[in-house]
């Protein structure tokens, strides 16, 4: 077992580097997730926040550094990851229904060839029903609001059964109700001795969220609990000049939106 990435780490990260076009997004990352804990990544636009999930993921190539799961190179583990993609990157006017997307989050059990029977479609209203939207099943995705659309690809991770999520912005441009809705499900995933990775813009609301934060400007700048390493100084290290003194939190970003 390596000291780099201990089995124990539902994601571990070490050294990692990513660049486009030769300059530099993210600079020799490291990094051990914690089991069983709800972990925030938070971070200016810009600072590469969900470059590193996508390059975690092979999605988009690193330059350098290894990362594993559990100990493990993706290719083994991937049935124990699941990925939420931010919305943006979704093409809604895909013609399929919520039950269709779901059930998508069932094919490496089911099989790539094999028929979506009855017993993997009542999976997938179960995963549906976890968040709200088994009444919503039979519906085009691209007639529900984006709120709905959320819901259905957390539901999708859901149907995976996975033991580590990674999430990038799930709560960008939801409503309340899908918010609440969220949290709710990042709380039962935890009690389930799960894992779960929150690219995340609200400085407001990662005490409430979160047991662990992840703050990062290209750089690693701190990472640990939310109680230890969520301070003052860690804030203005990460983001600079960029932010304003809010009630007892003390600080949040004025105008953050959604990173790239």
């Amino acid at each position: 077992m390596s000291d780099d990435h201990p089995h124990w780490s539902p994601l571990s990260l070490h050294d990692m580097t990513v660049a486009y076009q030769r300059r530099p997004v993210i600079w020799d990352i490291d990094y051990k997730a914690q089991p069983g804990r709800l972990v925030a990544i938070v971070g200016p636009n810009g600072a590469g926040k969900s470059t590193l999930i996508k390059a975690s993921l092979d999605l988009i190539p690193k330059v350098a550094g290894g990362v594993r799961f559990f100990g493990e190179l993706y290719a083994s583990q991937r049935h124990r990851v699941a990925y939420v993609p931010q919305r943006t990157n979704v093409d809604w006017d895909f013609p399929v229904t919520a039950l269709d997307v779901v059930a998508m989050g069932l094919y490496r059990q089911i099989g790539w060839f094999w028929p979506v029977t009855r017993k993997w479609k009542q999976k997938a209203l179960e995963s549906l029903e976890k968040v709200g939207m088994v009444d919503m099943a039979r519906r085009q995705i691209s007639q529900l609001s984006g709120g709905q659309q959320q819901r259905v690809f957390l539901a999708r991770a859901l149907a995976q059964g996975a033991d580590l999520y990674l999430m990038d912005e799930p709560f960008a441009g939801v409503d309340a109700a899908t918010e609440r809705a969220i949290v709710e499900l990042l709380r039962q995933l935890r009690a389930e001795g799960k894992t779960a990775l929150v690219v995340h813009h609200d400085l407001q609301t990662v005490t409430d969220y979160f047991d662990d934060v992840l703050m990062m400007n290209m750089r690693l700048i701190a990472s640990g609990p939310v109680s230890e390493v969520f301070t003052p100084e860690n804030l203005k290290k990460t983001y600079g000049g960029k932010l304003g003194i809010l009630d007892q939190v003390g600080l949040r970003l004025a105008g953050q939106g959604p990173t790239p």
